[in-house]
This record gives C-alpha cells, structure tokens and sequence, in this order.
C-alpha cells in the first residue's frame, strides 16, 4: 500500500470510516476501524495530515494523533457539506472531509487543549443549571396563572411566586411543592457550584 499523505475520518461512537489520498488525489485505501484499533492503526503510519469534522470528540481525537506524530486539522461540518458528492453515508462523509482539508480556502478550528475544554465544561454546566432554574420558575409562573395568580418577572421574586403557590386549590399544591423542591435544589446546586468556584480560584 503506498503511504497516504492525507487522510480523511469520520468519527463516530464505535465505527470510524477513513479515507486515505496520495499527493495527487489518487485513491490509496478506504477502510472502517472501531474504536479501540484507531490509534493502533494511525501509529502504523507514516505522519500525515488527517482531516475531521469539528463535532463531538474531535479535539480528543485531534490531540492523541498529534501527539503520535500527525497533523490534524478540523473543520466546521457546515464547511465539509459542499464537498459531499452523493447520498450521505460514513464512507461519502470521510471521502468529503479528506477533500476538504486540503482546499487553501478552508476554514480551520483551533484543537483545544484538555485544560481549555475543561474550563468551556465549567462554563456550560452552570448555564446548564441557571437554564433549568428559569425553566422551573416559567412552569410554575404558568401554573400559577391558571389559578390567576400572578407574580412580578424576575429571579429576584422567587420567594413571592412560591409565597404564591399556598393560594390554590389543595389538589394543586402536591404538584406545585415539586416544582418548589426542584426549584429550590437547583438554587442550592448553583449557590455552591459558584462558591465552590471562588473557593478554587487562586489567591
């Protein structure tokens, strides 16, 4: 098999498509690896340049083949789509993607490190939280208006939209608590995620 300069992968959870292109285009192989032979197949190989989408898993992929001697670029799926030449399959999709990242044109994502992914999850799992907190205090702003009552907007009038919640009908009042407890949790759950993160923060 002659050695392919670039090669194009198409993640998945357990089976990844590759295929691999001299200099010139010409087709040198196309092949399916599960997880756990990837690396072990990459290794086997001379440096090359690897293409693949930016999506789930990318910047992990990205730096275990950098760091076994290849070059990696990812792209944004939105820049791959248009080299896609039929129906979509995993096969289509890595044939795209090895085309794609040689075109001068392409537009690159930067391969994030470990720490600066881990510092993007910090981020997104207390917007997570503040996300479900505003979605359980409209449920219960909703159920509340059925009964016509109705509470000032804002996070800052929770304890009056609870207060609230005692003046409706008993058979109500179950259903509320929940949507009370939950609320109160997920408060607590940010209150001590962010003192946590002031605990951390160096001094």
């Amino acid at each position: 098999m002659d050695k392919p300069i670039t090669i194009g992968l198409d993640l998945a959870k357990n089976v990844f498509q590759i295929h691999g292109v001299e200099a010139e285009g010409v087709f040198v192989f196309r092949r399916q690896l599960r997880r756990l032979q990837v690396l072990a197949f990459f290794s086997r190989l001379e440096p090359c340049l690897v293409g693949m989408e930016a999506c789930a898993g990318a910047h992990c992929w990205a730096r275990e083949l950098t760091a076994i001697g290849h070059e990696v670029r990812l792209m944004p799926p939105a820049c791959v789509k248009p080299y896609v030449k039929r129906g979509k399959t995993d096969a289509v999709d890595a044939e795209a993607i090895c085309e794609a990242v040689t075109r001068p044109t392409m537009r690159f994502v930067p391969v994030k490190s470990a720490d600066r992914q881990a510092a993007l999850l910090d981020h997104k799992a207390r917007d997570f939280l503040v996300r479900q907190r505003t979605l359980i205090v409209n449920a219960i702003r909703a159920h509340l208006g059925e009964f016509g009552v109705a509470v000032a907007m804002g996070i800052h009038n929770v304890e009056r939209l609870l207060e609230a919640a005692r003046d409706v009908p008993t058979a109500a009042i179950p259903a509320l608590d929940m949507l009370a407890g939950q609320l109160r949790d997920t408060q607590a759950r940010i209150g001590g995620y962010c003192a946590d993160r002031q605990d951390a923060a160096p001094r």
